[in-house]
Formats: C-alpha cells, sequence, structure tokens
C-alpha cells in the first residue's frame, strides 16, 4: 500500500518512506512509527497503542518514545516546535496533523511489481550440479564478492517483490557483487530434488561458485543452508574465505530425536499448502517470524507456495530432519561468524554453541529475539547487519 501526505510518500510493500520524490532511510521503529499515524489518518494514538503496533506490547519508557516521535518528525521534515505533520497532543498522544491520499497502484496481498531497474538489474542464469541437476543463479550489485547460500522459502526473482527478503538483499548486495541461487527443488532451479543429500546440496553451491568465477569467497548462511555452507567450507577450505550463518544448525531435528517437531511441520505444509487463506500455512510463517508485521508475515506466506511444490517442501522438510555435519567442524579453516536469536523456534541456539565450541576461529554473538528470520521490524535488525558488515570488512582488508 502507498500513501501521500504532506510532502512525503510512504510505500508499506517495499517498506520505503520518501520526501520530496528522495528516499529517506530510517529506523524499523520509525518507519513502524510513521506507517502507524498513516493509518491512523489523523485519529489520535494513546502511547499504549503505539507500544502495541511499534514495540509488539513490550513497555517501554517515555523518553523512548519521545525520541522515536523526534526521530519521525525529522524524517518527514518536521520538527517539535512546529508539529506541521506530526502533532503531539499533551498527555493524551500523537496524531498526523496532515490529510493522508492512498495512491493508486496498490497491492493488498503484502507482494508488490517491482520493475528491472529496480531488481539492481539482476542477471538470472543456469549451471548443472554434479548430478546434472539445473541450478538457477543471479547475481547483482559491484563491489567484493559476496555468496548468499540457497535456502527453501526462496525465489530468485520474486524475492524483489517480498517484505521479508528485499530488505536483506538490499543489505547485503550494498557495495558488493551479490551472488546467489535457488537450491534444487525449488525457485526458477529444476522443481525435482533428486535426491538432494547434504553433499548434493554442496555441489549446487559449488556449481554456483564455478559459473560465477568465484576463486575464494565468503559464505552468508541461514537455517537449513548453514550445514551445506559448512560441509563446503570443509571440502574446499581454500575457496571459502569466510563464514557468515544465521540461525543454523548441525544436527536437524530428527537427529537431534525431537522427530515431533519435524513431524509437525510436515503436518502443516501437507494440510494447508497452496490453499489460499490457510491457517496452516499461516500458522508455518508465524513460528519463522512470531514478531513481525502484518505486511511481513503475508509477504512469508506468499513466498511459501512461490518457493516450492508441497511435494517438495514435506520432502525437503524431512531432509533437513536427517542432517548431521557435526563431523565437519574440525575440518572448517576459515574465520567463522556464528550468530543466533535467543528465542528462536526452528532452530535452537545450542546448535550455534555447537559450532562455536567446534569451529577454530569463530565469533559468537547470541541476540535477543523471537524470530528464526531476519526482518526489517527486529529491533536486531540494525544491530546484526552492523556486526556482518564488520565481519565482512575484516576480510576484505587483507592480512
Amino acid at each position: 500500500m502507498r500513501f501521500a501526505f504532506a510532502d512525503c510518500e510512504l510505500d508499506l510493500d517495499a517498506h520505503v518512506l520518501r520526501m520530496a520524490g528522495d528516499e529517506v532511510r530510517v529506523e524499523p521503529q520509525v518507519f513502524d512509527l510513521i506507517a502507524c499515524l498513516v493509518l491512523a489518518r489523523g485519529r489520535l494514538l494513546s502511547y499504549e497503542d503505539l507500544m502495541t503496533e511499534v514495540w509488539r506490547g513490550r513497555i517501554v519508557s517515555d523518553a523512548t518514545i519521545a525520541s522515536r516521535i523526534s526521530m519521525a518528525r525529522k524524517a518527514v521534515g518536521d520538527d517539535g516546535k512546529r508539529q506541521s505533520v506530526i502533532r503531539t497532543v499533551s498527555r493524551c498522544g500523537v496524531q498526523l496533523a496532515v490529510p493522508v491520499t492512498e495512491l493508486p497502484g496498490t497491492m493488498q496481498s503484502g507482494m508488490t511489481a517491482t520493475s528491472d531497474d529496480e531488481k539492481h538489474n539482476q542477471t538470472i542464469r543456469y549451471t548443472k550440479s554434479r548430478d546434472g541437476t539445473g541450478v538457477a543463479w543471479a547475481e547483482c550489485g559491484e563491489g567484493p564478492v559476496l555468496l548468499r547460500a540457497g535456502y527453501w522459502l526462496g525465489h530468485l526473482e520474486h524475492e524483489w517483490s517480498s517484505l521479508v527478503w528485499r530488505p536483506l538483499l538490499d543489505r547485503l548486495s550494498s557495495g558488493r557483487r551479490l551472488v546467489r541461487y535457488d537450491p534444487r527443488g525449488t525457485g526458477l532451479s529444476d522443481r525435482q530434488l533428486n535426491g538432494a543429500t547434504v553433499e548434493q546440496l554442496v555441489d549446487d553451491m559449488e556449481a554456483v561458485a564455478d559459473a560465477a568465477s568465484l576463486e575464494t569467497f565468503p559464505v552468508f548462511a541461514m537455517s537449513q543452508s548453514v550445514p551445506v555452507a559448512l560441509a563446503l567450507a570443509a571440502r574446499r577450505p581454500e575457496r571459502v574465505s569466510r563464514l557468515i550463518l544465521l540461525n543454523g544448525f548441525v544436527q536437524g531435528s530428527t537427529v537431534r530425536g525431537e522427530i515431533e517437531k519435524t513431524e509437525t511441520f510436515v503436518g502443516m505444509i501437507r494440510a494447508g499448502w497452496g490453499v489460499p487463506g490457510s491457517a496452516f500455512m499461516r500458522a508455518l510463517a508465524t513460528v519463522y517470524i512470531p514478531n513481525s508485521t502484518s505486511v511481513e508475515l503475508n509477504s512469508l506466506v506468499q513466498m511459501q507456495v512461490l518457493s516450492a511444490t508441497a511435494d517438495v517442501a514435506v520432502e525437503l522438510r524431512q531432509i533437513i530432519g536427517r542432517i548431521d555435519v557435526r563431523h565437519c567442524l574440525e575440518q572448517v579453516e576459515c574465520p567463522t561468524l556464528v550468530v543466533h536469536f535467543s528465542g528462536d523456534q526452528v532452530q535452537p541456539s545450542e546448535q550455534s554453541r555447537i559450532m562455536a565450541q567446534k569451529l577454530k576461529s569463530v565469533e559468537f554473538h547470541l541476540m535477543e529475539s523471537q524470530n528464526h528470520i531476519l526482518i526489517p521490524s527486529d529491533p536486531i535488525w540494525a544491530i546484526c547487519h552492523d556486526e556482518i558488515d564488520r565481519f565482512l570488512a575484516l576480510g576484505n582488508a587483507g592480512p
């Protein structure tokens, strides 16, 4: 949804604020605060309303709220003295002081059409894995290379329209040549898994690196792509220069003895995959991003169906549950950044602690979040990306 007010335009689907036609970068909480005011269309919002909508019900100080309001005013060309756009009503709350117009071209689905120019001139190509499976890969941006490992809820084309994945792509490709791919069975790659053992998934990643002419390169991996990245680093230590591992694991849920977790995921997929408005698909997305905005959640629900068929999604979840790469850890030579979110319900943080204990050169960060996927509305978004940028910069600086 897109809205115009004062000299500003707010695009909720693309998570973009513009003033006088120029994009204004704001913190996620500030963006959410502005969005709440715009959607209220002049209705007075109490501080309790703001804590519910912006801070997801967490109690925060008046000083914190006042700070975010001040930042929101600055973002829209206002200030505390004039209050011509955002008005504070003493001891009551805050409201938008200008009319709001909904702009045409709004999409209600949580996804938004994206032009080729907006896709960073992405180029999609195909390569063959060792067993002949076709793997789609793409690159965008310029600068030092970063290979983003593939995951099962992605799609090279549709990620640019996703409120979950687009902000991540924008951040990872800023000042970098970002290479990424759809794993076998998903997205634009061959929709048959043809086995999909860990070794075959490593073959897919290595085939993409070869096709992109990457000699040495860092890898950003999250969730089920983490064990694949670890296995590649163990197989090709001369090529993988750094690893960034987010909310990953070395033992799948079945190997850990949590068979019911695998069965629960599989049950939700079989019950609702591809069914419009399915409560099962929304429940599955909520496990991945419990603390998210409604548009982020809707976007991930849509991506589920775009990424794979129900049969492939079920088989992938079963394969993920059986993964065990503990034997690879002591073979990994490169510096590694391991990050895990404390409240992650998909993969327990203990799995990242195993990596931190066994890897030779590792930094470990346990960050406060209930999510499994890093999303822009999460308060740790900027903190996490700053750590990633810092770690990658160490590699770019050389020995």
